[in-house]
């Protein structure tokens, strides 16, 4: 098998994913096409070169819609022999993309993959694309479909964790997100959005808010205590776990991720792709993993696949230096750290989602990036990068400096 590398990664800042967000104005398709100008453009790479663009995208419909990878290539003034491909695993999507880049050059397929992801939620609203999972009786039946957010409080109270656990996880990704671009952190890679004159549309992160504390978070009211009790769906969660007597509802719009628009990519290769552009890599892809999980907890997939990645590629939690787990909801991030009893100076030290906001189709690839430059920083080796996904799924990526 051929070793994949890391060459660099970029990513647009996350706008409010909302009609008064910074990015609203702008289309999936010119995100994309910002993030495919930047990894040219700081590499010096020859589009020609390039055998495939590969971008997840959850809502692949109206202006994100036909191959938005290919689109972008296009708008970024990429060489027309250069292919695109969009594709789908709802949260893990960008993270997929890099995994599926990197088996195609594993395989000798390709030499240079740019892989990564899009999402405009301010345009294109969560659910836009539909989908039989949650509209379809015959499939979400035995799939115990619930609203993510009653699942998140499904798992908060069958693991024990409490307002106040779920409240001070996510005031500490607040302080460490803020801390983190305060420091520059993101500097290096978090690509300014312009215009077409030039003109700074956005360049840090819109979503976050460090003044955050326990007393504004605890004036806020559960989001998802009414789906849950009027819509009926506390009751198919106690179906598929009897021994929870009733849901305790702790989750709300400040422990949950932001709803924002972004994009982000990854340049990826074999040796012999890196040699032609003249650069060296600055970390190989040493395993990747995907699962199936309970589909009620759908949110604790990452257990799974973690359990699943280091064994197949015969590792140990011991190995990994740094985790990057998506903050979805802050009880799944508690439920991975006490599931494998992981200190949380180890995982997300630069804030995540909650703090930031989770652009579906891009974050994977983000996240991954994130990591990569906090290993730098630290001087440290090995991070392991996985999401929580819809409808009971887990996705994970090993990555190793070289």
């Amino acid at each position: 098998m051929t070793e994949v590398f890391i060459y660099d990664h970029v990513r647009t800042p996350r706008g409010r994913g909302k009609k008064d967000g910074a990015l609203h104005e702008v289309p999936s398709v010119r995100l994309a096409a910002k993030t495919l100008e930047a990894i040219r453009d700081r590499n010096g790479l020859d589009t020609e070169t390039v055998d495939d663009i590969i971008m997840g995208c959850v809502d692949p419909v109206m202006d994100a819609g036909a191959v938005i990878p290919k689109a972008a290539a296009f708008e970024a003034g990429y060489s027309t022999k250069a292919p695109g491909m969009q594709i789908s695993r709802f949260c893990a999507s960008g993270l997929d993309a890099v995994n599926f880049g990197a088996g195609k050059i594993a395989q000798g397929a390709d030499d240079i993959v740019i892989a990564g992801g899009v999402e405009s939620m301010s345009r294109v609203g969560l659910g836009m694309s539909g989908g039989a999972w949650f509209m379809d009786p015959s499939v979400n039946f035995p799939a115990y479909f619930m609203p993510q957010g009653v699942s998140a409080d499904l798992i908060a109270t069958k693991y024990g964790f409490s307002r106040t656990d779920v409240d001070a996880y996510a005031v500490e990704s607040q302080k460490r997100a803020a801390h983190a671009w305060e420091k520059g952190w993101f500097d290096k890679s978090v690509i300014q959005v312009k215009d077409q004159n030039g003109l700074t549309i956005l360049a840090k992160d819109e979503h976050m808010r460090p003044g955050t504390d326990m007393q504004a978070l605890g004036s806020l009211n559960p989001s998802f205590q009414m789906p849950g009790e009027m819509g009926g769906f506390e009751a198919v969660g106690i179906q598929a776990h009897p021994e929870i007597e009733r849901i305790n509802y702790v989750h709300h719009a400040g422990n949950s991720s932001g709803i924002v628009d972004g994009a982000s990519v990854v340049l990826l290769g074999s040796k012999a792709g890196g040699e032609s552009m003249g650069k060296k890599p600055r970390a190989r892809i040493r395993a990747f993993a995907n699962i199936g999980s309970d589909p009620a907890l759908m949110l604790t997939g990452p257990v799974d696949v973690t359990e699943k990645l280091l064994k197949r590629s015969g590792m140990s939690l011991a190995d990994i230096d740094l985790f990057e787990l998506n903050e979805a909801f802050a009880a799944v991030v508690l439920r991975y750290m006490q599931a494998f009893d992981i200190d949380h100076d180890r995982i997300n030290v630069n804030g995540g989602a909650i703090a930031m906001g989770h652009p579906l189709g891009a974050t994977g690839a983000m996240i991954l990036g994130t990591v990569l430059d906090e290993l730098e920083r630290r001087d440290l080796n090995t991070a392991l990068v996985t999401l929580c996904i819809g409808a009971g799924m887990g996705t994970a990526t090993v990555i190793e400096r070289v």
